[in-house]
């Protein structure tokens, strides 16, 4: 497994992997790995020939210097864990790779990145569609592969990449959550034991909420509901909790299409989000059906 540093590096790899028609998936990641990222990993070599995960902590994409500063960062346990699941190269830019001196240009995604997460988080969409954006370009990927546990920036890059023809197919993969039902997040190392238990509550809601829209209810009360239980666990504060189109993320007062609850809530002082399809009532796909649907409707 080779580690890249540089985009002369990452170049000189990629172009001999064209040369011999091989496609390349890419997992962007921040770090601090655990088995949700390892599991988009494991569905890019599905898919390529070649795997290529990024590590860069993106300076950008925080509106919260504390918070920023806070992030995990697992560098070599990382690296040891991607090591497992044979990928060719881990890219590791430096900063002056990404923003270079002069750098002056934001990538900036309207529509989709408005509401939930990019009205309690302003400019965060915007570096999200930046670096991406540049990652994507640097390593010349044909796949590149997120997790639907933050599926409005999943929403926000597909429409980045429709918008600029970038030529790269976009492809969202199931939530990986622990025994308890909690979403898998970088974030959760940040808990302490006693709010890792409260934490759980949050799926259990969103659920159930899912459970009652689904069944034909309108979303005002089981919404209210599910926000009532989380804040009584123990979560101190909801961003938002809304149900929303999937495709385009405008608020729905019923299930009349396609449709997640989608939520942000604050623990420990820590900022979780989770989502619920509502056919993720459904029983669970095996991932390798997953990827194929997602890959013919990229």
């Amino acid at each position: 497994m080779m580690i890249a540093r540089s985009r002369q590096e990452l170049s000189r790899a990629t172009a001999n992997w064209r040369h011999a028609g091989e496609r390349i998936g890419v997992v962007p990641t921040m770090g601090a790995l655990h088995d949700g990222h390892l599991s988009l990993v494991d569905a890019a070599r599905q898919v390529a020939e070649r795997c290529i995960a990024t590590i860069f902590v993106n300076p950008k994409q925080f509106n919260n210097s504390d918070d920023l500063a806070r992030y995990p960062r697992t560098e070599a346990d990382d690296i040891a864990k991607l090591a497992t699941r044979n990928v060719d190269i881990v890219y590791i830019p430096d900063p002056a790779e990404i923003y270079p001196d002069g750098f002056a240009t934001t990538v900036s995604v309207t529509g989709v990145s408005e509401g939930l997460c990019g009205a309690s988080r302003p400019g965060h969409f915007d570096g999200v569609a930046t670096v991406v954006a540049k990652l994507l370009l640097q390593t010349r990927a044909d796949f590149a592969f997120f997790g639907e546990k933050d599926f409005q920036q999943l929403q926000v890059i597909r429409r980045l990449a429709r918008d600029l023809d970038l030529p790269v197919k976009i492809l969202g993969c199931p939530i990986v959550r622990g025994p308890d039902g909690l979403a898998l997040s970088s974030r959760n190392t940040r808990l302490s034991v006693g709010a890792l238990h409260k934490a759980a509550v949050l799926y259990r809601a969103l659920r159930e909420a899912a459970a009652r829209i689904a069944a034909g209810e309108s979303a005002d009360i089981p919404l209210r509901t599910a926000a009532a239980v989380i804040l009584a666990s123990g979560f101190s504060a909801i961003d938002y909790i809304e149900l929303c189109a999937e495709d385009d993320l405008m608020p729905l007062a019923a299930a009349t299409r396609p449709a997640r609850i989608l939520c942000a809530a604050w623990l420990d002082r820590v900022r979780l989000i989770d989502n619920v399809a509502l056919d993720d009532l459904l029983p669970a796909e095996p991932i390798t059906a997953h990827l194929k649907e997602r890959l013919a409707n990229a």
